[in-house]
């Protein structure tokens, strides 16, 4: 078997999952941090220092770009554009982008061929560097549009368990998601398919108001239901009051037709099942009314 080498720019949240996913003697993986100090080693991933060190990209048959971009473009593209595209050995990059080019639909159904229409400024960011990726020659480049990502140590069990959470309601609004385990799925599929030039959204089948699956979250750790506050009434910090002013349905039929991926978590009740089982929230105790409540 001949070995093949995956190079992750920004090994995050889910890049390790693609990790995990791919790992055995048939791969080599490395990821970069800009602080190694900061960073959690991983069993079996060799971990770099970008900007600082350099990355062996001669060696390199895979790429995975997670960075996020800034009004200054893509990193990655800016400092090493020019070298990936003279690879010969290259033969998959998978650029992880946002459901954010999308912008607000008023919450109807986008596709792949939903025109890219940004409304707020990280998805004016991503169409940016879907765009100026998609510029480099002889790059075979797929895009990956992500809704929002959960799993084990990200989603909303902390904040309940912590009495943080709320329940901000904006009749109408949904949001696409999806689990971190079924897009590290989609990346494999995709390494296994390569279709240069291809663009996949990566969501699960539900579109879900937000409450709804704080409300669920909730449940299963035995916990009250939040109360409802409106979001007029919310005092959102802008990033927050963003997302909330984007609302759309995301399709997935492309990933299942074309990659043959079924999903883990098609919905967020699997998907928080799953990740209450992996946090171990069995275990968690629910705090006992106060004296006279």
């Amino acid at each position: 078997m001949t070995k093949k080498t995956l190079l992750c720019f920004g090994f995050g949240y889910t890049a390790r999952a693609l990790a995990r996913t791919l790992a055995g003697p048939g791969w080599r993986i490395l990821g970069t941090t800009r602080d190694p100090s900061e960073a959690e080693p991983m069993a079996g991933v060799e971990l770099l220092t970008w900007p600082g060190d350099t990355v062996p990209l001669e060696e390199v048959t895979h790429i995975l770009l997670s960075i996020s971009p800034s009004e200054q473009g893509d990193p990655v593209l800016n400092e090493l554009g020019a070298r990936l595209a003279a690879l010969p050995s290259l033969e998959w990059v998978g650029y992880l982008s946002t459901t954010a080019v999308y912008g607000d639909h008023d919450g109807a159904w986008v596709d792949e061929h939903t025109p890219v229409t940004p409304s707020s400024q990280r998805g004016d960011w991503r169409a940016g560097a879907e765009a100026a990726w998609q510029a480099v020659p002889n790059l075979p480049l797929h895009i990956f549009r992500l809704a929002g990502i959960y799993g084990p140590g990200r989603g909303p069990f902390a904040k309940l368990m912590a009495g943080r959470a709320r329940r901000i309601v904006k009749p109408g609004q949904v949001f696409s998601r999806t689990h971190v385990d079924d897009i590290a799925q989609v990346l494999a599929a995709s390494i296994a398919r390569p279709n240069p030039g291809a663009i996949y959204n990566v969501c699960d089948d539900e579109p879900a108001p937000p409450q709804d699956v704080l409300g669920y979250a909730a449940e299963l750790l035995g916990l009250p239901v939040p109360a409802e506050v409106p979001f007029d009434e919310a005092g959102m910090s802008p990033m927050a009051r963003s997302f909330y002013g984007e609302n759309k349905r995301v399709r997935n039929d492309l990933i299942k037709k074309e990659l043959g991926v079924t999903l883990r978590y098609p919905d967020y009740r699997s998907g928080l099942k799953a990740v209450f089982a992996a946090e171990d929230m069995e275990r968690f105790v629910p705090p006992a009314d106060p004296p006279g409540v």
